[in-house]
């Protein structure tokens, strides 16, 4: 689903539009949805008026464990507005005038999936992961003293003009070297940046975390449930001009294992309809049973890699099957509890482990 005609795409209209492709994380998709149709509508009033400066950008900041589908909210907000979409790492980046990428390169990405129909890349999206990676890293954080930090604080001091909103230089190609770069002139007041991190340090006490692949007690559960705010987040090593920039903060939660049930069958993109899509290439007809999906979430859930957790269990069991399924044509191969717990042996203990969990029924 695209909400191509911008004048009727309301947040409701987002939000559906999120929903068939994102589980859980219902204050997530709404924030998202609001902040996507206010960005779109200011883009409007201010390119038919001119002078319309009063409403200013919501960029958003998202704040979720691995897994929990920050990246694939951006993703898909990109698709249903028909926007231009670049993913960028803050981690490549470093101060200006040092060996590294500089923020503007970043702009090249979206330059590319425009096309480079410059006033196409000015009105796209570009997600920016692991900014909790750029906070301040000396020990004299709370006060800015010390030695340079051209990797945490610099990044941020840098990235100010483009998240407020400013006409930079971006390289048309980053590829090439600095002395034969063609440079275009673009406009970020139209850009709509996602930033997103895990901030695992600020989730939970770090004495209080389980370790390795143990159960998720109520300790773990109750640490999920905290909510951040702006004061944790400059106390972390965020500048406090980096986060005014960034109006919409939300938080997502862990996704339990119902949850990730839906995430392996639900979605039009779900991982089972993928492998069933990718082998009916081969005329073999894959069918999954419920107990061979509860074993794969469970073992899943003790990883600890939320959705992406989902896709490393399911590469690992289906290995035998995408090596043999494409000499077996119109044969098919049916995934059962017995198979799943021969290829993955460990998936017995967490089964047992979350069988106590109220949020996972068997």
């Amino acid at each position: 689903m695209r909400v191509k005609e911008q004048a009727t795409a309301t947040p409701r209209a987002i939000y559906r539009a999120l929903d068939r492709y994102v589980v859980g994380q219902e204050r997530a998709k709404r924030a998202v949805a609001i902040a996507a149709y206010h960005h779109q509508k200011r883009i409007r009033a201010r390119r038919s008026s001119r002078t319309d400066e009063l409403l200013q950008k919501a960029n958003l900041l998202l704040i979720g464990p691995t897994g929990s589908g920050k990246t694939h909210i951006a993703r898909q907000l990109a698709r249903i507005l028909d926007v231009p979409f670049a993913i960028a790492d803050a981690t490549e980046f470093t101060e200006a005038g040092y060996y590294g990428k500089d923020v503007e390169t970043m702009l090249s990405d979206l330059l590319r999936a425009a096309e480079n129909d410059v006033a196409r890349a000015e009105t796209g999206i570009v997600f920016l992961d692991e900014v909790d990676k750029i906070a301040r890293r000396s020990q004299w954080a709370s006060t800015g003293a010390g030695s340079r930090d051209i990797g945490g604080e610099g990044v941020q001091q840098a990235l100010l003009k483009l998240l407020e909103g400013r006409r930079v230089m971006v390289p048309v190609n980053a590829n090439q070297h600095w002395s034969k770069h063609e440079f275009v002139t673009m406009d970020t007041r139209d850009v709509l940046f996602i930033c997103a991190g895990t901030f695992s340090d600020l989730l939970g006490n770090p004495a209080e975390r389980d370790v390795g692949f143990s159960p998720r007690g109520p300790r773990r559960r109750a640490a999920q449930q905290r909510r951040l705010d702006v004061r944790q987040l400059v106390e972390y090593g965020m500048l406090a001009e980096f986060l005014g920039r960034i109006p919409v903060v939300v938080q997502l939660d862990e996704l339990t294992p119902d949850e990730l049930m839906q995430v392996l069958t639900g979605p039009p993109d779900a991982i089972v309809r993928q492998y069933q899509r990718l082998l009916a290439l081969d005329e073999v007809e894959l069918q999954f049973t419920e107990g061979a999906l509860r074993r794969v979430v469970a073992l899943a859930t003790e990883r600890g890699l939320g959705a992406r957790g989902l896709r490393c269990v399911m590469e690992e069991l289906m290995e035998e099957v995408l090596f043999l399924a494409p000499e077996r044509p119109g044969r098919p191969w049916t995934i059962d509890a017995r198979y799943v717990e021969e290829r993955l042996p460990s998936c017995k203990e967490a089964l047992r482990n979350l069988a106590t969990s109220s949020a996972f029924r068997a």
